[in-house]
């Protein structure tokens, strides 16, 4: 089948998308492994390459579906996407992922993309909206034209709530369940160790720590890679329903269509996790840290703590097919550790300055991938 030029670029975006989302979140499955010296950074990204491309097994053959990226596949009302919009996401994205990383702000990647992708979708409503008030009241002016074409646009169902209010909610949700999984944890370890000597213990939860990233890399694969799918799985969707107007497609629902497109393209998801898993073994050790020194001192026990309950987060997460940040949810769970020992060991300059970074990722994703969506269609 030949696949349009635009499609491609979109599937080659999206996959180098993956790539810099793993190495932009290495920091995520690393830091606390790395800064109590139980692997070197090298020796990390290994192990957490290898947990990251293990997800996809994890999520193909033992849960048997792909809930997160049919979740980002239909975030957006399908009458308001086409190839174009999805260019415009992605490239918004890549751009906010690298200006992120060069800085060394643990941004969260997935909300990159759901900002970029609504806010491509948004921009391609208002378009039409305008175009079609500009050719029925031709004597309006041009502000007028657009006030118009703003009302309107409120009163369109361009966005799937029932799929983006969640995905905001754990914004804020996915660090505080981190934070207090981790609590409870790390009291629950100080508890049944606390005859162990010292030194017998700092060996044994060295090797739990190896466990425990492994966890945490395994649900990091699981939740990110799958993002990247739901967007590819949305162009080629919608190539099939509009472009081909193939009637398998037509015939489906959109849950359907998302599971048949799975059986269909195999080689996304397996290309997805393995992509995510090769940009893990880039790192990105400015974010490293951030990530495991700046935001509060880890020990092998807090890191087992730590990884522990950000893998148990993913995992709920996944359960109920929400994709959230994995950089929420680790920082969140080192939180967690910090606050065991003593409020003031939380550098909470540090994660007053990380909450903003996240608060302005959607918005400021959508915003670009608007501007990038004009200059599609205007050079088109």
């Amino acid at each position: 089948m030949d696949l349009p030029i635009l499609l491609i670029i979109i599937i080659v975006l999206a996959l180098i998308f993956d790539y810099i989302n793993g190495f932009h979140d290495a920091a995520n499955s690393i830091a606390t492994i790395v800064s109590t010296k139980v692997l070197t950074p090298f020796q990390a990204v290994l192990w957490a390459a290898v947990w990251n491309f293990a997800a996809f097994f994890l999520a193909a053959y033992v849960i048997g579906e792909f809930k997160i990226g049919n979740t980002i596949a239909k975030s957006v009302n399908t009458d308001f996407i086409n190839l174009e919009v999805i260019f415009a996401g992605l490239v918004a994205a890549i751009a906010w992922n690298l200006l992120t990383w060069w800085f060394g702000i643990p941004s969260s990647s997935s909300h990159t993309l759901i900002g970029g992708f609504l806010g491509a979708a948004l921009m391609y409503a208002l378009v039409s909206d305008y175009h079609l008030i500009a050719v029925t009241n031709p004597d309006l002016s041009i502000i007028d034209k657009l006030i118009l074409a703003f009302k309107q646009l409120f009163t369109q169902n361009v966005v799937r709530y029932d799929k983006v209010i969640p995905i905001f909610l754990f914004i804020f949700l996915a660090p505080v369940i981190g934070s207090v999984i981790s609590i409870l944890i790390t009291l629950f370890i100080v508890y049944v160790s606390k005859k162990t000597s010292p030194r017998k213990a700092d060996s044994v939860f060295k090797k739990l720590q190896l466990v425990s990233s492994a966890l945490f890399s395994l649900g990091h694969g699981t939740n990110d890679a799958q993002k990247v799918m739901g967007i590819i799985g949305a162009a080629i969707i919608f190539h099939h329903t509009h472009t081909l107007q193939d009637p398998v497609y037509l015939a489906l629902d959109s849950t359907h269509q998302f599971n048949y497109f799975v059986e269909h393209y195999y080689w996304v998801p397996f290309t997805s996790f393995l992509m995510i898993a090769l940009g893990t073994m880039s790192g990105g050790w400015k974010i490293v840290k951030t990530m495991g020194t700046r935001i509060t001192k880890v020990t092998p026990l807090e890191g087992v703590a730590a990884e522990t309950s950000g893998a148990i987060t993913l995992f709920i997460s996944e359960h109920f097919g929400i994709p959230v940040s994995t950089t929420h949810t680790i920082t969140g769970a080192i939180i967690g550790v910090g606050l065991t020992k003593r409020v003031s060991a939380v550098r909470w300059g540090i994660t007053v300055s990380l909450l903003w970074a996240w608060v302005l990722t959607i918005p400021i994703s959508a915003i670009v991938a608007g501007a990038t969506y004009l200059v599609v269609i205007f050079l088109k």
